[in-house]
């Protein structure tokens, strides 16, 4: 828990947010995954807190306070509401960073390209939608022209396929992101192959740090302590 750390309720339209920490030039963006929350930064600020940065945290469409709204967590919403988030906080920081997590990452890759940021930290992230989407198309048995013509599919492993979100992903792939950034991931993650990391980290030129026997979500107490010794070797 965050121990005497200042916290502000924020709302920018209708995205709900928290800042945490003391008024300061340098910003966390704090970016979620799926079935997350903006709370879900308060252990990140209070490790970063320390090292002068505040953190901004929101909920993505459809999780946390937004969980009931028929404004769905498409990628075309996420990168509105992403850039809505970098615009509202770009007055006030000199210096902005991100640490984004899973579905998060693909997410900000998608929002932030052609954006200036300080550093980057991605958890377990998922860097390539259009082979995820395909995999799902796989394990669910749906062809590609099934999911043309039902435009959308509930699948029997609780993923709703979409055909315009497959379509978007395949037409504005992530072509660049020459940005400094610092990957932690699983060797036994399950959602990203490690050809796919190891792929972007080459044409990226990023920092990568693999937890040995980890998984794609970070929840024993063994890996939530890798992650915060990963997270103080970055920014200390």
């Amino acid at each position: 828990m965050v121990i005497d750390m200042e916290t502000e309720i924020i709302k920018i339209g209708n995205i709900p947010a928290i800042l945490y920490g003391t008024k300061s030039e340098k910003l966390f963006i704090f970016v979620h995954g799926r079935h997350s929350k903006k709370e879900e930064a308060e252990s990140f600020a209070n490790l970063v807190n320390n090292n002068g940065y505040q953190v901004f945290s929101f909920d993505l469409p459809q999780h946390g306070e937004r969980i009931n709204e028929k404004y769905d967590c498409t990628i075309q919403n996420a990168i509105h509401d992403l850039i809505k988030v970098y615009t509202f906080v770009q007055q006030e920081y000199k210096y902005i960073s991100l640490y984004a997590c899973s579905l998060g990452v693909y997410f900000s890759l998608s929002a932030y390209q052609n954006i200036q940021l300080e550093k980057c930290l991605f958890v377990s992230p998922v860097l390539d939608m259009e082979k995820l989407i395909k995999n799902i198309m796989k394990w669910s048995n749906v062809s590609e022209k099934e999911l043309k013509n039902e435009s959308k599919i509930e699948t029997s492993i609780g993923e709703t396929l979409s055909w315009d979100y497959y379509e978007f992903v395949k037409k504005n792939p992530i072509k660049k992101w020459n940005k400094e950034t610092f990957i932690l991931y699983g060797e036994n993650d399950n959602i990203t192959e490690k050809d796919v990391i190891d792929n972007f980290v080459k044409m990226n030129k990023c920092n990568l740090d693999i937890m040995k026997k980890g998984e794609h979500y970070f929840h024993t107490v063994e890996q939530i302590n890798y992650l915060q010794n990963w997270i103080k070797k970055i920014i200390e």
